[in-house]
Formats: C-alpha cells, sequence, structure tokens
C-alpha cells in the first residue's frame, strides 16, 4: 500500500508539472486556483501537526529529530520552500566553549564581512 500512495502522489505530481507545462490558458486559472488552494491546505495541516511543545521540541518528529529545539526541519523546508531562503539562525543563549586553545594566536583575529547575494536575488 506504500508504494501505491507514493506512485499516486508523484504521478499528481507529474500531471501538475505537465499540465502548467503544456496546458491551454483558459483551463489553468482554474485549476491553479484550485491546486493552490488545495496545497496551501496541505501546508497548514502539516505545520500544524509540526507545532513545538512547551519545551520547545516538534510534537511529531520522530527520534533523533525531536530532541532538536523548534523549528523542526519541516518548518525550515517550508520556509524555503514557499519564502524562498533559509530561515534565519537562531542566535546562541551562550557562547560555545572551545576545548582546545587555538595554536596560533593569529588564528582567533577577526575575519573580514563577507557580503553575498542569495541565489535567487534579481540582478542588479
Amino acid at each position: 500500500m506504500d508504494e501505491a500512495l507514493r506512485a499516486a502522489v508523484l504521478r499528481r505530481l507529474a500531471l501538475l508539472d505537465e499540465v502548467a507545462e503544456r496546458g491551454e490558458a483558459e483551463a489553468l486559472v482554474p485549476l491553479a486556483r484550485a491546486e493552490l488552494h488545495r496545497l496551501a491546505d496541505g501546508w497548514r495541516l502539516l505545520l500544524t501537526v509540526h507545532q513545538p511543545d512547551p519545551d520547545g521540541r516538534c510534537r511529531a518528529c520522530p527520534g533523533v529529530l525531536r530532541h532538536k529545539k523548534w523549528p523542526c526541519q519541516v518548518w525550515t523546508m517550508a520556509h524555503q520552500h514557499l519564502i524562498g531562503e533559509a530561515p534565519p539562525h537562531r542566535e546562541r543563549r551562550r557562547a560555545r566553549r572551545s576545548h582546545r586553545r587555538p595554536a596560533d594566536p593569529d588564528a582567533t583575529a577577526e575575519l573580514p564581512a563577507v557580503v553575498s547575494k542569495p541565489r535567487h536575488a534579481l540582478p542588479e
């Protein structure tokens, strides 16, 4: 049954890809409206399931993933796909401790800031 479910979902995605590429314009608008509503509802349901518990951990993620603080991978992936960029990093509550001393004192000198554009940025 798992393989049938997987195959059905992948077939639907392939059909939507094909319709988006080759479909007639007048047929695309009603389909796009219906599918956008369904996709938004699906994301909302998935994200509702992946809410943090009182300890700040995802209620739905299993095992090792559950030990990480929220946002979980599902929320991170939603942000990347829906917003188009990685979410900002959380600030640390306390500094990391170094268990080793640097051999070279110059190695701890402040590095210059690097400015880069996100991959999806528009050309100037």
